[in-house]
């Protein structure tokens, strides 16, 4: 008996179902990731939808869990909060699964950007060019300026103090 086609499998809700068991079976995903997976491997929109809502209802997908994860391990990584918020909405997650992740995260943003800094650069800035390619870096991790500025303050402060 020859196995059903590949044809067959896209037209299937079970198959649609079991690709995303198989996709999230690997990492969280966000909905939109998810779907954008499963239309690139030919499924119809109508099974995908299904696939999602049934995936929704068995607590497999869960956008506030993927924001949750993914705003851990960016943070983790040493990116700043606008960056980590510029991602997620890029993974189709916004509104209260971001609000909620980043009560999880309940994070000192300041003392991120310290430990970023410190772990690039090891010194802090002794002059303006230096501050202003520091100020560079944290901005373009996805920092505040405002917090930017008060970890290099911060930062240049408590070695004075050890000093």
């Amino acid at each position: 008996m020859r196995p059903p086609s590949r044809k067959a499998q896209k037209d299937d809700p079970d198959a649609a179902y079991a690709a995303a068991l198989r996709l999230l079976a690997r990492r969280e995903h966000s909905a939109l990731e998810l779907r954008r997976k499963l239309e690139q491997r030919g499924f119809a929109a109508s099974l995908i939808g299904s696939a999602l809502d049934r995936s929704r209802q068995e607590g497999y997908l869960s956008d506030a869990r993927f924001a949750g994860s993914l705003a851990r391990h960016r943070a983790e990584q040493g990116y700043g909060e606008l960056r980590i918020r510029a991602e997620l909405a890029q993974h189709g997650v916004e509104g209260p699964a971001v609000a909620q992740a980043f009560a999880e995260l309940d994070d000192d943003w300041v003392e991120r950007a310290v430990r970023q800094v410190r772990r690039h650069f090891r010194t802090p800035p002794q002059d303006a060019t230096e501050t202003a390619r520091m100020l560079r870096h944290l901005t373009q991790r996805g920092f505040p300026p405002g917090v930017a500025r008060r970890a290099l303050a911060g930062w240049a402060e408590s070695v004075q103090e050890q000093g």
